[in-house]
């Protein structure tokens, strides 16, 4: 089944559930869609649209670092709520240890030796994770980490 079926069929299930926080994420993220496709006038792969929700999580997990610092702990609670959801449309992540293996192979390949080819990395690295959910921040963490060793 399809992102975009499963995500038709999910809202079908929230409505009749009468499940409100559930609906609405469903709706912001077909919304999200919509618009991108219309941006790039073609319709998105699975991919793509997995992209798309890293960034709409992205996006709420700002969102609740500055609402945990205004003091609004009933927001970041619907934000986490709205991650939590977005997340279960997402691909596994890759485990820690698969993503060492990668940055140690890529290092290896590219002849990377300090933190100044961190971006030749990186690009390496990046090529390999395509189309599999990864924090980037992680990421470049465990790069900068490795190359200063």
């Amino acid at each position: 089944m399809s992102l975009r079926d499963r995500l038709a069929e999910d809202l079908k299930l929230a409505m009749k559930s009468k499940d409100q926080l559930r609906m609405d994420v469903i709706r912001l993220i077909k919304a999200a869609i919509l618009n991108k496709e219309l941006e790039l006038k073609k319709d998105l792969d699975d991919a793509e649209m997995s992209r798309l929700m890293t960034t709409l999580i992205k996006q709420r997990r700002d969102s609740v670092s500055h609402y945990e610092r205004a003091g609004r702990m009933d927001l970041v609670e619907k934000e986490q709520k709205e991650i939590a959801i977005i997340e279960t449309y997402l691909p596994q992540p890759l485990p820690l240890e698969e993503i060492e293996r990668l940055i140690a192979s890529a290092v290896e390949e590219t002849g990377a030796r300090s933190p100044k080819d961190m971006g030749i990395v990186m690009k390496a690295v990046m090529a390999r994770l395509v189309g599999r959910t990864v924090d980037g921040k992680i990421i470049s963490d465990l790069v900068r980490a490795k190359l200063s060793t």
